[in-house]
């Protein structure tokens, strides 16, 4: 006789028949506690630190209008440098400042024109800055031996910041601030 190899049938036990996924822990494809994934509180958190990093990153990213105290300091470097140039070539240069901007003229001819050149040409200032002058416009010559005709003042103020540059009758220019 033939004897036929009979498959061995496995038993449950009624817990794991029951309703309540012990045939799928029987088969073992329950899922433990530990790989149902996160919780809803959980991934707040993480979304609440996540918040808190960009926020400080923001605080900490500088303007990118620069500082005012950095504006003062280019304005007056261009100023020193019109002083510069009018003793160079011998030609009165005058500095013009509005509560929008400033720049540079050169006596020709007996003309004041303006100055075209890069480091002299026509700015304004930086977007919230404002100027602060003795009068709606400020004109400051400078002579052929680098004397100012009068001694000034120009006070820039942007987002409660604020430095001044002052301009000496010597021809000196200072940035306070």
């Amino acid at each position: 006789m033939v004897q036929r190899a009979v498959p061995c049938v496995e038993r449950w036990t009624p817990e794991q028949v029951r309703g309540d996924g012990g045939v799928k822990a029987a088969l073992g494809s329950a899922k433990s506690p530990l790989d149902r994934g996160f919780t809803l509180v959980e991934l707040m958190v993480v979304v609440t630190v996540i918040g808190l990093a960009a926020g400080v990153a923001v605080l900490a990213m500088p303007d990118p209008r620069g500082r005012v105290a950095d504006e003062a300091a280019r304005f007056a470097v261009r100023v020193r440098a019109a002083h510069d140039l009018a003793i160079v070539e011998a030609t009165p240069v005058s500095l013009w400042v509005t509560g929008g901007g400033y720049g540079f003229d050169r006596r020709v001819a007996g003309r004041w024109t303006p100055m075209a050149d890069k480091p002299l040409r026509v700015e304004r200032w930086a977007e919230g800055t404002a100027a602060r002058l003795p009068a709606p416009q400020l004109r400051v010559t400078f002579d052929p031996t680098g004397l100012a005709d009068r001694p000034a003042e120009v006070r820039l103020e942007r987002g409660g910041q604020a430095a001044g540059v002052a301009i000496g009758g010597d021809g000196s220019v200072r940035v306070d601030g």
